[in-house]
């Protein structure tokens, strides 16, 4: 909750500045300068989102994580962008359902200290929500250029019907940078400043070519151990610098039903798609995982990104974003008091409660109890 707030100040806080200093919303996404620092703070996301995994807890459900981010993100997709699509009548809306059908990290890193879940459950979503936000990116970005090149918002260097070359060139970069950068981090382990060069050097080169995946894959192998307390502060730092861009945009406006009907049908697809990956784990974590829904800063840096090219799409997301983590809070708070339960006790007979003696009577003072019935355990 007090994530929440913090980040709706900061979008205020933006909103406010654009008023002030009379910024034009408008024209303010295709300068340079937006497009350079829309696409740091993509990075910076990317790389902490993989960043943070770990690879071995996730190894033990990686059929369950590999489902999710795949078919789960690919069919969350296509019930969000698919029904509000019919809905709006607006094909723009299936680029949006890919923008928001990921779980933000940072939300759920905030509750990997919870008991409400058990230790399994608490992996599965932390490995889920860090690889899905990669996955969701990449369709993202490729479906913003095939949108493009179907007339779709602002026309790009794809838009001349030669987007499958384009894909394939753009895959070709990602992959070549992610090598390079491999080959690099393995061979100069006795020289950690070059290491960091190199490290600083990919997000350069990502924030001017748009090669997301590549930081993605980067963030699975380049882990300076200098890096383990400062990453959660440095993705912290670039979500709240992005609420602030998002507050810019908003002085366009806002539109309010759209993003509420995107931020509601989000949380649903998540429900639906969740419920049959996680089969065959207890009841509870299966509650939990469907209403695990949140947004954040992948989705905050998406809608930056795609203000690029599709006029609007701010003034959805934002809306969004503030429903679905509503609905999270809620949701979790209804589950919470649903699935809890009394304490299990030991015996076979009459409850504990029925059982044990009455606090002002010594333990033995019932001596009609059979003795397998006068030890109750500790409540």
């Amino acid at each position: 909750m007090r994530r929440l707030a913090v980040l709706t100040a900061f979008v205020l806080a933006g909103l406010g500045a654009a008023a002030v200093f009379d910024i034009d919303a408008a024209s303010l996404p295709h300068s340079a300068a937006y497009h350079w620092a829309a696409y740091l703070l993509l990075a910076i996301g990317l790389y902490g989102a993989t960043y943070g995994i770990d690879l071995a807890q996730a190894r033990q459900d990686k059929k369950i994580i590999v489902s999710a981010v795949t078919v789960g993100v690919v069919v969350k997709a296509l019930i969000i962008g698919g029904v509000l699509a019919l809905a709006w009548r607006d094909p723009l809306f299936l680029l949006l359902g890919v923008a928001v059908a990921q779980i933000d990290p940072l939300s759920v890193a905030a509750l990997m200290g919870d008991d409400r879940m058990s230790t399994r459950a608490r992996t599965v979503l932390a490995a889920w929500s860090s690889f899905d936000d990669p996955i969701t990116v990449i369709l993202t970005v490729y479906a913003a250029t095939i949108a493009t090149s179907f007339g779709l918002g602002t026309a790009s260097a794809a838009a001349d019907g030669q987007w499958p070359l384009h894909y394939l060139t753009d895959l070709a970069g990602n992959l070549g940078l992610a090598a390079l950068a491999w080959l690099v981090w393995r061979y100069t382990r006795r020289q950690p400043w070059l290491q960091y060069a190199v490290l600083l050097a990919c997000v350069v080169v990502a924030m001017f070519t748009g090669w997301m995946l590549a930081m993605a894959l980067i963030g699975l192998f380049a882990r300076p151990p200098a890096l383990e307390r400062l990453m959660p502060r440095i993705t912290e730092a670039a979500m709240y610098a992005a609420a602030a861009g998002l507050g810019v945009l908003l002085i366009g406006g806002v539109d309010l039903a759209a993003g509420i009907a995107l931020g509601a049908v989000a949380f649903l697809a998540q429900a639906l798609v969740a419920w049959p990956l996680t089969r065959g784990m207890p009841s509870a974590d299966r509650w939990h995982l469907a209403a695990a829904q949140q947004h954040g800063i992948t989705a905050i840096i998406l809608a930056l990104t795609l203000e690029i090219q599709f006029t609007g799409v701010v003034a959805v997301i934002a809306p969004t974003i503030l429903t679905a983590n509503l609905l999270h809070m809620f949701g979790n708070h209804l589950l919470d008091r649903r699935l809890a339960r009394p304490a299990p006790t030991t015996t076979d007979g009459p409850s504990a409660v029925e059982t044990a003696p009455m606090p002002s009577q010594p333990a033995a003072a019932d001596a009609s109890q059979p003795a397998g019935q006068q030890q109750v355990p500790d409540l």
